[in-house]
Parts: structure tokens; sequence; C-alpha cells
């Protein structure tokens, strides 16, 4: 099958989120299974060109937006070590920036200018090139346009496009992409389509709406995650619109990349281990408190990797702080977010030095440290759409704790007698979303630290867990299998 994948981001090209790291290895685990897949982003500023070897070829492509035609200039390239083609549209009026969607926590004013440039060229690029894909698969709001305009607009009446399936993944339904209705001119799209039934929400313009209207089948990141979707308490709105599609919405549990998150061959790592040789796990710990200043105490060491958002629940945790530092545990924070939590945890890290460790960026080696060298990874979102950290922490023998929510709910079974005995648990669970609840985790988790049998045992099973994208991947071709044969379907009775 032949498979285009449209991304506003790709690990390693450019990143701010799980999105990225779905889109790479997603292509990844296709590829191994026989498919045709190529993928195409942005070129934005900060993505490499000689680091990854992207040539700029001839071919240009044009998009119109309301009153102006935008050009952008192709470049290609390869996911590192395959041999997957990346198109990258150049277009530096446009991505030239320093970041991909925002600046100091403000997006920028002209994104609906950017990504409806991204999904037409996107589209428009392929007959130039020569490929004829047979699914389109768009990935959140920045390229949910695409699938509209081969559902309604002129580029699906064209012969080219008119039989190809489209997909649309739900990464996080928060972030839904709405501008004003007086831009309208620039989705290129019929004005029919600003209605109820297409792109229109409360008079604005929605355009992750458009693609969950539009888009043959949708899918979401986690089993749990397309139930919860389609609720008032989670669906943002939405709930309705994903009702109406329920028969067409999967719920499909992301994976990881075994090759990038593997403790024996990790170059990040102070010393390497694996399930059955946990030695180096302890050295990775040594070398965290030190690189933190932290001290060389047997406390639960917990770890915490997130974007600082109320989604997140940073503001639970730290509703949670001064209680958890009366526990015998050490934590380390590494993130970036909204500025009134880079403040409180600066002033937490001062309150308790040698038990708070706050880092305040972005650090790649920091994060696989963080992984191997924590005993627990606490996890206290207010909603989770999947959730990569919880995975990766299992991966290195890292015990989550987390709320039972979204994919976390369907990814850490939490420490009971039972699952214990059965060596199924992987973690510890909490149900309210309430800063005593989260105590209650933490305690049970220390608790338990302390028994050297029981914490082997859920370290172990959780390094066991297959959180490959092999089966997840095969779950996709389904889904592409499905939206074909919608597409084929409405050629027929056209």
């Amino acid at each position: 099958m032949k498979i285009y994948s449209l991304s506003s981001e790709i690990d390693p090209f450019a990143k701010t989120g799980g999105l990225a790291d779905v889109a790479a290895a997603l292509p990844k685990a296709l590829a191994r299974l026989g498919h045709d897949v190529r993928l195409v982003m942005p070129l934005y500023r900060q993505v490499d060109r000689k680091r990854f070897g992207l040539r700029r070829t001839r071919v240009s492509v044009e998009a119109p937006l309301g009153d102006q035609t935008l050009e952008g200039r192709l470049w290609e390239g390869r996911l590192p070590r395959t041999e997957i083609p990346v198109y990258f549209i150049d277009c530096q009026a446009l991505f030239d920036r320093d970041g991909l969607y925002q600046e100091q926590e403000r997006d920028y004013p002209d994104n609906l200018t950017r990504f409806s440039f991204f999904s037409q060229a996107a589209l428009r690029l392929l007959p130039v090139v020569g490929w004829a894909p047979e699914i389109i698969h768009c990935h959140d709001w920045q390229t949910s346009l695409a699938a509209v305009h081969v559902a309604r607009g002129a580029l699906g009446q064209e012969p080219f496009f008119a039989s190809m399936g489209t997909v649309v993944t739900i990464h996080n339904l928060a972030y839904q992409g709405l501008f004003p209705k007086e831009q309208w001119p620039l989705t290129q799209l019929p004005e029919a389509a600003f209605a109820v039934e297409g792109l229109e929400f409360y008079g604005q313009i929605n355009c992750l709406k458009g693609g969950l209207v539009c888009a043959g089948m949708l899918t979401t990141v986690s089993p749990t995650y397309s139930r919860e979707i389609q609720t008032e308490a989670f669906g943002c709105g939405l709930e309705g619109v994903l009702r109406a599609r329920r028969d067409d919405l999967a719920g499909i549990l992301n994976g990881i990349d075994p090759e990038e998150w593997n403790p024996q061959t990790d170059p990040h790592l102070a010393a390497p281990y694996s399930a059955d040789q946990l030695a180096g796990k302890a050295l990775c710990t040594l070398a965290l408190q030190r690189s933190r200043h932290l001290p060389e105490q047997h406390d639960l060491l917990i770890g915490m990797i997130q974007r600082l958002a109320e989604q997140k629940g940073i503001d639970l945790f730290l509703g949670a702080l001064e209680q958890l530092m009366t526990l015998p545990i050490q934590i380390v924070i590494l993130g970036t977010g909204e500025p009134a939590y880079h403040r409180q945890l600066e002033q937490m890290a001062a309150q308790f030095p040698g038990r708070l460790a706050v880092n305040l960026t972005f650090d790649n080696a920091l994060a696989h440290q963080i992984e191997a060298g924590a005993n627990a990874f606490l996890i206290p979102s207010r909603f989770e759409p999947c959730g990569l950290n919880q995975m990766y922490s299992m991966r290195f023998g890292t015990v989550p704790i987390v709320k039972r929510v979204g994919g976390l709910a369907d990814t850490v079974v939490d420490v009971s007698p039972e699952a214990v005995a059965e060596r199924r648990a992987t973690g510890f669970v909490f149900e309210e979303h309430s800063a005593g609840a989260l105590v209650e985790s933490v305690k049970r988790a220390a608790t338990a630290f302390r028994d050297h049998a029981l914490w082997a045992s859920l370290v172990q099973t959780g390094m066991r867990q297959d959180f490959s994208w092999t089966r997840s991947a095969g779950e996709y071709v389904r889904v592409y299998e499905r939206a074909l044969a919608k597409a084929a379907h409405t050629v027929l009775h056209r």
C-alpha cells in the first residue's frame, strides 16, 4: 500500500512533543511490513539541512490563499537509518522562524495561512513528483485541511486525487486550530464548507473539526481516549461530531521506538543494563543524583518530564508538593511551559534543596538520563490521549505513578495483590484528580520501594512489556483498508 503521511513535526527534524515521535515511528513500522511510505513536513528554521543531508530540488509548488498565491520549494531527505523519503516544503516567509507554532507561549497570528498553505502544498506536489498514494494520513489540526480539500475542495474533483482514502489522527483534541471566520478565504475551500456540517464551530473556523467531518476514517492514540472524547468531559465541544462518527473512529495505542529507547544501547546513559542485568540502572541513578546535586541516598527517586501546563497536572503536583516533601523521596523535573509554573517550581526548588531538582529547559540527553536514573516516574495528567513517557519508563525499568485516564489507563496495571501475584502489575494508579490522591499513590510507591522483591518484580514486569509499533501498525493498515474502500465507494456513486 502507498501511504502519504502529513505532519507538522517529525522527529528528529523538528519536535515539540509526542506527535513528532509518532510521525517518525509509525512509518518505520509500516515500512517493515512492506508498505511504501513517504512523509512530508514544513522546512522550519530549526531543521538542520546539513546534518540530515537534505537536498534541494528544482521542484516548486504553488498554493492559492485568498487573494495571494505562495510558492514553496521542495527539499528531500530520508528518515534517519531508513530509506523512507521525507519531503520538506520550504517557504521562508511562513516557516523560517524560531518556533514551530508559537513564540513566548503565543501562537503565531498567521498560523491559518501557514498550515493552509502546507496542507495544500503537500497535496499539490504529488502530481509534480509523479507519486500517487492510496492513503493520505493527516495528523492533528495542522494537516486536517488536506482531508477537507480531498473531500470537498477543488483538488478532490481532480481524477488524480479522487480515489485516495483519507485518515485523520487526533493526537490531542484540545488543540483544534480555531480561527476567525474572516480568515475563511485563506482555506481556499468553498463557502458551503463553512457550515455546521463542516468547519463552522460557534462562528469560528475549526480546522480539526473539518478533518473529523470529512476524512474517510478517524483514529486517536489509545482505546480509552477514543471513548473519553465522545463524552462532554473530554470532548472539547466536539463530542457530538465524534459520537456521530463512532463507527469510523479507532483507538490505536501508540508504540515507542525500541531502538531509541533501549537501556542496553542508549549512548546517553552512565551504564547499560537490561531486565536480567540491572546493576547498570543503579549506576544511572547515582549519576543522575550527582548531576542534579542530590544526596546519594537510597530514597525513592521520582522523575517527571512534561510540558508545564494544566493538562499535564502540574497544578495538581504543585498543590501536593509540600506534602510530598515529607516523604522519603527525591524528585527531578524536566520541562518548560507557562511562566507562572516556572516561577513556582523555582521557588519550591529553593525551599527544598537536595530534595527537588528543577530543570526548566528541553534537553533530550537529560530526558533519557532521567528515564533511566529515576526509580519511579510521575504523570498526574488531567487528561492524556496516550502518553509515551510511561512506556519509556517501563522500558527503562522505572515504575510509573499515573492517574487512570486515557492511554495511561490502557498501559499501566495497578499494584493490587492479584496483579502482583499474577506478575501483571507495572505501576501505581490513582483515580481521583486531587492532591490527596496523588500523595497517597506516591506513599504507596515509597512503601513498595522498600520491599526489594516487590520492586524488582514491578521493574522486570514493566521492562518485558511489548510497546513496539508492530501490533499498532497492523491496526493502522486495517484502518487504511477501510478508508480506501470508502473512497472507492464514493467514486463509484458520484
